[in-house]
């Protein structure tokens, strides 16, 4: 039942990662932004039934303890982030693994799932989005001054960065991520979506203040099967 807590080379970068348990199907949790594998999913790390699952959770490049570098939001930073967490769990020897992807992670999750078809056994994904709409963007900017967040949400990621490191990373993924609302339809992956072939389950919460709702049920719609 113990953590273990470790970094591995990928893609040029060192890649913190946690991992516990013995069990015969993989998972990867992806955390969303500013996120990093303890923050988002310490009760997972924790609690998650350890015979049945090897559990991993990755901070991807830039976040939580996979710093240098910075984390920097090029266009291609979500295929970025995908490309990283699928070469991790091969570096790791996972031949076939699963995604639980959260927010950022959910939509770095869809990717990974839609590039990578042979190495995915199913996919979880909560708080996504497969597109931004100007609405997105008007929300995004809500919380771009980190000094208005509610202390519960804004203690850890303080504690995890530094108020400077927190407060310039949280405006540059604003900045980031409102660029794919000048995309047509806003898209980020949507035409990805009908390349998704394992078993998938859509969460949403329906006072999500980030995501509306919309977009989970355009994820659903467009991928087959999904539940």
């Amino acid at each position: 039942t113990s953590i273990t807590s470790a970094k591995i080379q990928v893609n040029g970068v060192h890649l913190h990662y946690q991992q516990t348990g013995e069990g015969s199907h993989a998972v990867l949790l992806l955390p969303g932004m500013l996120g990093s594998g303890q923050t988002d999913f310490g009760p997972q790390l924790k609690s998650m039934n350890k015979q049945l699952f090897t559990v991993v959770a990755w901070d991807p490049r830039g976040y939580g303890k996979s710093i240098p570098p910075s984390r920097d939001f090029p266009p291609d930073f979500f295929e970025r982030d995908a490309k990283d967490a699928v070469d991790l769990m091969q570096a790791l020897k996972f031949k076939k693994f699963s995604l639980l992807g959260w927010s950022d992670g959910g939509i770095t999750a869809l990717i990974a799932a839609a590039r990578y078809p042979n190495l995915i056994h199913k996919l979880v994904i909560w708080g996504a989005n497969a597109s931004v709409t100007q609405e997105d963007v008007r929300i995004y900017n809500g919380i771009r001054d980190v000094s208005k967040w509610s202390e519960k949400v804004r203690k850890p990621l303080e504690e995890l960065y530094g108020h400077k490191y927190f407060a310039e990373t949280c405006e540059a993924w604003v900045d980031g991520i409102s660029r794919f609302a000048e995309n047509s339809d806003g898209n980020i992956c949507q035409q990805l979506l009908p390349d998704i072939k394992c078993p998938t389950f859509i969460i949403h919460g329906e006072k999500d203040p980030l995501v509306p709702q919309a977009h989970a049920e355009y994820i659903h719609k467009h991928i087959k099967g999904s539940q």
